[in-house]
C-alpha cells in the first residue's frame, strides 16, 4: 500500500487492504501515546485508530510530540 505522509509518499508492503491506522501507526514504529494523526483532512482521536481502515492513496499528516524542555 502507499500512503503519503507528511507531503512524502511511501510504500508499505507490510500492509495490506483491509489495514487499520493502529497498523499503519505499528508499522511507522511510532508510540501511539505521542502522535497525533489527521487522515484525509480529519483528525482521528486514537481510540478509532483500530477501527479506522486505510486505503492505498490516503494522506495523513502525523505530529509526534516530543518531551523535554527546561527545568
Amino acid at each position: 500500500m502507499n500512503f503519503t505522509i507528511n507531503g512524502v509518499l511511501r510504500e508499505f508492503p507490510e500492509l495490506s487492504p483491509g489495514a487499520t491506522l493502529e497498523a499503519l501507526i505499528e508499522a511507522l514504529e511510532l508510540k501511539g501515546d505521542r502522535v497525533a494523526v489527521e487522515h484525509n483532512g480529519e483528525i482521528v482521536t486514537r481510540s478509532r485508530w483500530a477501527d479506522t481502515p486505510v486505503h492505498s492513496g490516503d494522506k495523513f499528516e502525523i505530529v509526534h510530540f516530543v518531551g523535554g524542555g527546561r527545568s
